[in-house]
């Protein structure tokens, strides 16, 4: 969708970006996950929460990485409106403010 016509734009080769049954697979072995910007697409309510609005969306599920970083511009809900209880997850860190400069104090700290 429009992800990959903005990852094209960032001249990300094709061939290294996954679908999402490709990637689930892969979190629970995952040491760091960075999320920057998305909020329903990694909402564990769409599986938890069958009374959910986002019930049974798939979803990338970020949570069972050893670690989450999200980078957003505020607190506000996503699309759906909903809360996202990934953000008040143990082995999730929010950085409010500009994608980039949260990325860039984030980076060192990492490696």
């Amino acid at each position: 969708g429009h992800m990959n016509v903005l990852l094209a734009e960032a001249k990300v080769p094709y061939d290294i970006v996954l679908e999402m049954d490709e990637i689930n697979d892969d979190f629970p072995s995952t040491d760091v996950v960075i999320v920057i910007g998305s909020n329903d697409i990694v909402n564990p309510a769409a599986q938890d929460d069958p009374n959910s609005p986002i019930a049974g969306m798939p979803v990338l599920e970020v949570w069972k990485a050893k670690q989450v970083f999200v980078s957003k511009r505020g607190q506000g809900a996503g699309y759906s409106g909903i809360e996202n209880p990934l953000f008040f997850k143990d082995n999730t860190r929010m950085f409010y403010g500009d994608a980039k400069a949260s990325v860039d104090s984030l980076l060192p700290l990492i490696d």
